[in-house]
């Protein structure tokens, strides 16, 4: 039912998403943060340094959306007992799980990226990258308020909201990360982080898409 993620580029689709201001922003945070680190001759880890904020950033506007759902549904979704109900308990629970998951996923990135695996040891406290982590933060909050706002007729999955972070976030990583084992000047780097920018403006479509789309089942979307 999901489809590939390309789907979400049909017709009728790509005209939503042009007109989407959270999407634009999305753009403009990602070619400002190519534009900075050709001119300021960044190295492949601090731009990673950038884009693990911006995937920390994103874990928490996902875990403050859970927290703040007030109709969801939890079809498919099945605990040690079997099937779980919408409640606030189930709520509080899977938004938490979600925390402690895609935190430990990223402390085990943070170590690699401060282990001897990287030589370089990267300004991250320059104005450049700073500069770049709180674009992304003012446009991945407008993004979240305003889409807030458009779905609030939506009954979510929260079992699908749960995953939607790590569907997005993981494809422009590995294409930072295997990007790195060819990058040998500033030609593959822009163009690596040109296929970061794609898959985080494809991935963005994807989830909102998702997001708005009604649960085959709404009567169970109530709180219990």
């Amino acid at each position: 039912m999901g489809g590939s993620p390309l789907t979400a580029f049909s017709p009728s689709r790509l005209e939503r998403a042009l007109s989407d201001s959270s999407i634009w922003g999305l753009l403009i945070a990602n070619l400002a943060t190519i534009v900075m680190a050709v001119t300021q001759d960044w190295s492949l880890v601090l731009v990673m340094w950038v884009y693990w904020c911006q995937s920390v950033i994103i874990g928490l506007f996902n875990f403050w959306r859970m927290m703040s759902l007030e109709r969801f549904s939890t079809r498919g979704v099945s605990g040690s007992n079997g099937p779980v109900l919408p409640t606030r308990k189930t709520r509080r629970e899977m938004a938490w799980f979600f925390l402690a998951h895609y935190g430990m996923f990223h402390g085990v990135y943070l170590v690699f990226l401060f282990s001897g695996l990287f030589q370089d040891r990267p300004a991250f406290f320059a104005p450049g990258p700073l500069l770049m982590v709180l674009l992304f933060f003012v446009n991945h909050a407008w993004s979240f308020f305003r889409n807030r706002r458009r779905e609030t007729d939506a009954v979510p999955n929260i079992g699908m909201l749960m995953m939607l972070p790590y569907a997005r976030i993981i494809p422009m990583h590995l294409t930072l990360v295997f990007g790195g084992l060819f990058i040998a000047n500033r030609f593959w780097l822009v163009f690596f982080l040109l296929l970061k920018t794609l898959a985080d403006l494809i991935a963005h479509v994807a989830e909102h898409e998702r997001r708005r789309r009604p649960p085959p089942v709404v009567k169970d979307s109530q709180f219990q």
